[in-house]
């Protein structure tokens, strides 16, 4: 670890209208580990990361890259961030109208980073990488199972040989053994790479694999923070309320008919 986080984030405010979404929240990301911020759905975990990735402008708060204020940042300033950034999408979000290869490697030939001949090598490698053979290269996603689909995804995550890479809820939709397969398959690709990881998911056994942190996003803050391996033992209470899937606690469950 160094010094510096890969990612700090102080007093940051998020509202749409009179919906306060994040409120003055504070977060460090060190490099070279697996941040997972759980919550419920509604939370903001979603906000956090499209702030984090300048998707939506804060209200208020600073978030460093590396130290660099990426608050405000634009045109090349922001570009030359984003290209730090790899992104594993809940749903993959493949494009159905080009082939796997052509997926994977969209980043790298949107940027003009490579050619088309390269790019393909790099998208084979990374297939590769995450388990997928050859022959998928040339398939259509519609082709591909859900589980195949996010593999395809992951490996567009890291084509680019990220320094971040961000997880939104990387298991939704999978049966529980392909969940187990995708969470290990993160865990190892992130290591390859040697990135840092950002995971949102209200799914406690993908926080636990992925994690070496975890932090609890409530009413717009960060509640609770520390070791993957010991939020089943934590005696704060809405974190013990969240992981054991209680309805009775101090997180009030509205229920609608």
């Amino acid at each position: 670890m160094t010094d510096t986080p890969k990612i700090r984030i102080r007093g940051l405010c998020k509202s749409f209208g009179n919906k306060i979404v994040l409120d003055r929240l504070d977060l460090d990301v060190e490099a070279g580990t697996s941040v997972v911020v759980i919550g419920g759905s509604g939370s903001g975990k979603s906000v956090l990361l499209k702030c984090i990735l300048g998707l939506l402008t804060p209200d208020d708060g600073s978030i460093l890259i590396d130290g660099e204020e990426s608050v405000g940042a634009g045109g090349a300033d922001r570009d030359r961030l984003n290209a730090k950034f790899g992104m594993l999408f809940q749903g993959a979000a493949l494009f159905d109208s080009l082939p796997v290869w052509e997926n994977v490697a969209f980043g790298l030939m949107a940027e003009n980073r490579c050619g088309r001949a390269e790019a393909r090598r790099i998208a084979l490698a990374k297939l590769s990488q995450v388990g997928l053979a050859a022959n998928v290269a040339d398939a259509y996603p519609a082709s591909l199972s859900a589980g195949m689909q996010k593999r395809v995804g992951l490996a567009r995550a890291i084509a680019g040989d990220p320094e971040i890479i961000f997880f939104d809820e990387p298991t939704t939709g999978l049966d529980p053994i392909m969940a187990a397969v995708i969470n290990r398959l993160i865990v190892k690709t992130t290591r390859e790479v040697g990135a840092t990881g950002m995971t949102i998911t209200h799914d406690m056994k993908s926080a636990e694999i992925i994690g070496d942190q975890v932090a609890m996003l409530y009413a717009g803050s960060i509640i609770w923070s520390g070791p993957a391996k010991g939020v089943g033992q934590s005696d704060n209470a809405y974190v013990s309320q969240f992981v054991k899937g209680l309805s009775e606690g101090p997180i009030k469950v509205s229920a609608r008919a």
